[in-house]
C-alpha cells in the first residue's frame, strides 16, 4: 500500500538516488582511472596537494578512532562472538595464503623469494582498515562496533606478528 502511494506521488516513476549509486570516492576513482588510462598529465601543484591529502588519511582516521574510543571508554573494548570473526583474519587468512603459496610453487616449479613470502603472509593478517569507523559514520552504521573491531584487531596484531614470524621460519 505504501509503495503504491509513493509511486503515485512521484508520478509513477521510481527515482534513482545518484548520490548513493555514485559516491564521491567512486567518482574520484573513475576520474583517476581516466587520467591514468588516457595518460593525461597532472599539474605539479595538484599532484602534491593530492599526495598530502592521501598521506594524512590514516593518521586522521586513527585520531578519529581515538576520539570515539575515548568517548566510549576503554571498557568498551570487548571480545564477544562478533569479534571472534577476527580469528579468520589472523588465523584463516595466513593459513589459506600459505597453502596457496605452497601449492603454487609445487605445481609451477617456481619459487618465490623468502622475503616476499614472509611479507605476504604477515600482510594477510594485518589489522582491520583504520578508516572503518569513519566509513561506518558516513553510512550511519554502528560506529562503536567498527571502533571495537579496529581497536581489537590492532591490539591482537601485536600478539599475532611474533607468532606468525615463528611459523614463517618453518616454511
Amino acid at each position: 500500500m505504501m509503495i503504491r502511494q509513493r509511486i503515485n506521488q512521484e508520478g509513477g516513476k521510481n527515482k534513482i538516488n545518484w548520490k548513493k549509486v555514485l559516491p564521491p570516492p567512486l567518482l574520484g576513482f573513475i576520474a583517476g582511472l581516466i587520467f591514468l588510462l588516457l595518460n593525461i598529465p597532472i599539474p605539479g601543484f595538484i599532484d602534491s596537494t593530492l599526495t598530502y591529502v592521501g598521506s594524512i588519511v590514516t593518521p586522521l582516521s586513527l585520531v578519529y578512532i581515538g576520539i570515539v574510543l575515548y568517548n566510549a571508554g576503554l571498557s568498551s573494548i570487548r571480545f564477544d562472538r562478533d569479534t571472534i570473526s577476527l580469528l579468520g583474519r589472523f588465523v584463516l587468512s595466513p593459513v589459506v595464503l600459505i597453502v596457496l603459496m605452497l601449492t603454487g610453487t609445487h605445481f609451477s616449479g617456481t619459487h618465490l623469494p623468502a622475503m616476499l613470502q614472509q611479507t605476504q603472509i604477515v600482510q594477510s593478517a594485518t589489522p582491520m582498515l583504520a578508516v572503518l569507523p569513519i566509513l561506518a559514520t558516513e553510512a550511519h552504521g554502528d560506529v562503536n562496533y567498527a571502533t571495537n573491531v579496529v581497536t581489537t584487531s590492532t591490539l591482537l596484531f601485536v600478539v599475532v606478528v611474533p607468532v606468525l614470524m615463528q611459523v614463517i621460519q618453518f616454511i
